[in-house]
């Protein structure tokens, strides 16, 4: 069978690494973006003049009738979709909690929680009742589910904490049928995310207090998600990868 990945917000950072690598690996991969188009069309020539197979998609990955558009898009170009990272995430200005106003936390947890469940539920029900295809989902949470991101984004981690407990509780509802779900948990990685939080060069101010004195790239969490796809991680489910310098 074909393999054939949705990668949500897969047009820039962890997600665009990830996208470049599954391709490369012989994934027909379906590049989701949110709002900007240009990055992710222009991940798609890069893939495609590679060899690669590739094509960009428009979609809140929290939006289910949009989500459900995608799966059904990538069904018809490649087929079932056997793979699915779901990646896509916001966070907003560094804050401690008693300045962040509910308007605020709702959005982070409705853009990154239910993206996981709606984009994990698409996927689930777009798979043929009597297939035997074999399939792995990974969650891309964050270290700040497990150090809470105090006086800065407690409202982010609460977000990955759930998306822990949803990666926790999926790969035992799937296991029986051969579907695999696992997470990483990225840390200090070099992504435009921090300036979204407003400081762009966070992680050369952290990085060096790490143990591994650095902070890390996409590329190796591309690595570690490519990984827990394969077959080679055929024996794990409901596990977590730090990615994380030692922190």
């Amino acid at each position: 069978m074909n393999k054939v990945v949705i990668v949500t917000g897969g047009s820039r950072g962890i997600g665009a690494a990830t996208s470049k690598l599954l391709a490369k690996q012989g994934y027909a991969v379906c590049v989701n973006y949110h709002q900007r188009p240009e990055p992710a069309e222009a991940l798609v020539e890069e893939i495609t003049a590679s060899g690669g197979k590739a094509f960009a998609y428009q979609a809140d990955a929290a939006c289910e009738k949009q989500v459900q558009a995608m799966f059904v898009a990538t069904r018809q170009r490649f087929g079932t979709v056997t793979h699915l990272v779901n990646n896509a995430g916001i966070l907003f200005t560094q804050s401690e909690l008693r300045n962040i106003d509910a308007d605020r936390f709702r959005k982070v947890l409705d853009t990154n929680v239910m993206s996981c469940f709606v984009c994990s539920k698409s996927y689930i029900n777009q798979i043929d009742a009597d297939s035997e295809m074999k399939g792995a989902i990974v969650n891309v949470s964050s270290a700040a589910s497990r150090i809470g991101a105090p006086f800065e984004y407690i409202d982010y981690a609460a977000s990955k904490g759930a998306m822990d407990s949803i990666t926790i509780g999926l790969s035992l509802e799937l296991a029986g049928q051969g579907i695999r779900v696992n997470g990483v948990r990225p840390g200090c990685i070099y992504t435009e995310m921090h300036a979204d939080g407003g400081e762009p060069g966070r992680v050369d101010r952290l990085g060096p207090n790490l143990p591994l004195k650095r902070g890390g790239a996409p590329e190796e969490v591309a690595n570690s998600i490519a990984w827990l796809l394969s077959e080679e991680a055929s024996f794990v489910t409901g596990t977590f990868i730090d990615i994380a310098g030692g922190r």
